[in-house]
């Protein structure tokens, strides 16, 4: 006789982090520091 499978609860929120699927040696992760390096105000950039 075949067993039920339990599902997941669809009805909830998952919360995750953007850094976790990023590997340490991403090329992004250069771009993420240099824009976060630089003045943006200073650029015209409104910062919020």
């Amino acid at each position: 006789m075949m067993q039920h499978i339990t599902g997941i609860a669809r009805n909830q929120m998952v919360f995750t982090n953007l850094e976790d699927p990023i590997s340490q040696d991403n090329p992004v992760r250069f771009v993420d520091a240099f824009v976060e390096s630089m003045d943006l105000k200073a650029l015209g950039f409104e910062v919020q």
